[in-house]
């Protein structure tokens, strides 16, 4: 073989992931807020050599893939892991070369593709290892002999083949007996199995205590941004500050229900994903938003902020006007901004200052509030 032509990744994800508990199997439980098949279908659907991604499911999971990745190719597995790969490689049409990967594996890189993909240019097989650095030694009640490491690997997945070899693998290989890979079954005919360096990052989850280690695997970009609004304060009109009822002679005038503070809020938040301003999303022009609490435009910088699979760490809100005094009202504000962003009442906090009776706010014309918002973003593994 000179080239690779056309080749498929195949995700074997049809086990029922009891190890790990949880109330679905293991590789649709969620890692930062997304399902573990996920990350890996995305390294495979993103990188330019990869023609078509296959996911094998169990009979019955077929709609936790959908809810999972979307569209994408799925086939029904069998009861072993063999068996599901063979269901997988049936799908690969005219596929020339195909790459065979285990879900619980998420986290993979598109320089381990591109090894192996570089690997099957001169291979009708490849796969990804890394040598064992711990001691090795027989042994059960007490320490036996001491195993020589120095050609020891740990195999990882994805594992690249060509189609055909596979197939062979796959057709002659005994029914009473199970294989934990496919390059042994490959090896089994004679055909060599060349090494590529594998990655650290592609560490199996298996257990429960797994999970809390491949959350801390996910890169977290932290962004802050800044929101400021103002209104007028005019006569006739209701007083709500952060998303709280205050009594008062005067109230804000403003299209909605003029809460600055939550507007502030809104745009520091919207601020850090770079999703415009409050206005963007909520214009003045628009009558369906005349009198609107402003505790939907909160939630709505907070919901496009998760569809990113973002976290909201923290929020900052300094108010600033004369009258009322802010003080007595903090606590109600408070919780009031916990609430709407499902956070704990430690990561809001709520200030007041005055302007020394400068400016519009220190002639009671007006409010200003000014805010602070800092969230985080998981990166790509890629």
């Amino acid at each position: 073989m000179t080239q690779a032509k056309r080749i498929v990744a195949i995700i074997v994800a049809a086990g029922t992931g009891v190890r790990a508990g949880g109330s679905v199997p293991k590789q649709f439980a969620l890692i930062a807020g997304r399902p573990m098949i996920a990350y890996s279908h995305e390294a495979f659907a993103t990188h330019p050599a990869i023609g078509e991604t296959i996911v094998v499911v169990a009979e019955g999971q077929q709609g936790l893939a959908t809810a999972a990745l979307g569209n994408t190719v799925i086939v029904v597995g069998g009861p072993t892991r063999r068996e599901s790969v063979t269901n997988g490689i049936a799908a690969v049409g005219d596929a020339t070369h195909v790459l065979i990967h285990d879900a619980a594996r998420p986290f993979l890189s598109h320089a381990v593709i591109d090894s192996l993909v570089a690997a099957l240019k001169t291979r009708d097989a490849a796969i990804p290892v890394l040598p064992v650095t711990d001691t090795l030694a027989r042994g059960g009640v007490l320490l036996g002999d001491i195993v020589p490491r120095a050609d020891l690997n740990r195999v990882q997945t994805p594992q690249a083949f060509a189609v055909e070899a596979l197939r062979a693998a796959h057709a002659v290989w005994p029914a009473d007996e199970e294989a934990t890979d496919d390059a042994q079954m490959v090896r089994r005919l004679g055909v060599g199995v060349a090494l590529v360096q594998g990655s650290a990052m592609l560490e199996k989850v298996t257990h429960p205590e797994d999970f809390a280690a491949a959350e801390a695997r996910v890169a977290y970009e932290t962004r802050t941004a800044m929101g400021f609004d103002v209104h007028r304060l005019e006569t006739g009109e209701e007083l709500w500050l952060g998303g709280v009822l205050i009594p008062h002679d005067k109230g804000l005038s403003g299209h909605s229900d003029a809460d600055v503070a939550l507007h502030a809020l809104t745009d520091a938040l919207l601020g850090t994903i770079a999703a415009g301003d409050i206005g963007t999303h909520f214009p003045p022009s628009d009558p369906q938003w005349k009198g609107a609490d402003s505790a939907q435009f909160l939630q709505h910088a907070a919901k496009l902020i998760a569809d990113k699979r973002g976290r909201i760490d923290f929020v900052d809100l300094t108010i600033m006007c004369e009258a009322p005094k802010i003080g007595p009202h903090r606590a109600a504000m408070t919780a009031r901004i916990a609430d709407l962003l499902g956070l704990t009442l430690d990561r809001v906090s709520v200030k007041a200052t005055t302007t020394e009776r400068l400016g519009f706010t220190g002639r009671s014309e007006g409010i200003a509030a000014q805010a602070v918002a800092t969230i985080r973003l998981p990166g790509s593994p890629l």
